[in-house]
């Protein structure tokens, strides 16, 4: 699928930890099977009930430098946790090679660079209504240290001051009416792109 610059399109997720986006995301891809999730690489432990290769691609910390030093990384991320996490050149080429529209899912930082590197790409920013909202739903996910979501707290504040950086915003207010506004939106991006191609 072409962008109106006839280079493949990427689509660009981005938002705070505890917006919502992953489960935004998952219900775009049961929707739409045009689009497929590329899997970053992570250095952080792999949780419970995850696997290789599906939620990330779980490296060690020198194997992920390896990467950096040979510019295998389309981006990638130094996290305030200590963890990193980077989505891999192949992994787009891949899922192009299929015929599909990469979904990236990044932190802000990461969202700004495929911005920057990759004309073309649609970046969504995904909120919660209030940041009230947010910290609650960090706080019952219970997947971080509190010390961890304090962290993830203070970066969402300054996260949320780049939101209007980005292509779109959605307000996951309503995970239904919220994954209803983004699989429309994406629908309209890869009619443009489809039309726009068109010779």
């Amino acid at each position: 699928m072409a962008s109106s610059t006839g280079r493949p399109l990427v689509l660009v997720v981005t938002g705070t930890s505890g917006a919502g986006k992953g489960t935004l995301e998952k219900i775009l891809l049961e929707r739409m099977p045009e689009v497929e999730l590329a899997v970053s690489a992570t250095t952080r432990e792999q949780r419970p009930g995850e696997e290789n290769g599906r939620e990330y691609w779980f490296v060690t910390p020198e194997r992920f430098e390896r990467l950096v030093e040979d510019g295998e990384f389309l981006e990638y991320v130094d996290l305030p946790w200590g963890a990193r996490s980077g989505t891999l050149r192949s992994e787009i080429d891949r899922i192009q090679a299929h015929g599909k529209v990469p979904l990236l899912d990044l932190e802000t930082d990461g969202a700004l660079r495929v911005q920057e590197t990759i004309p073309g790409s649609v970046t969504i920013f995904v909120d919660a209504p209030t940041f009230a909202e947010l910290e609650r739903r960090l706080r019952e996910r219970a997947t971080e240290s509190s010390g961890e979501i304090q962290v993830r707290l203070d970066l969402a504040r300054k996260q949320q001051t780049l939101k209007s950086r980005f292509d779109h915003a959605i307000v996951n207010d309503d995970v239904e009416r919220a994954a209803q506004e983004l699989t429309e939106l994406v629908r309209r991006e890869l009619q443009t792109a489809g039309t726009m191609s068109r010779p």
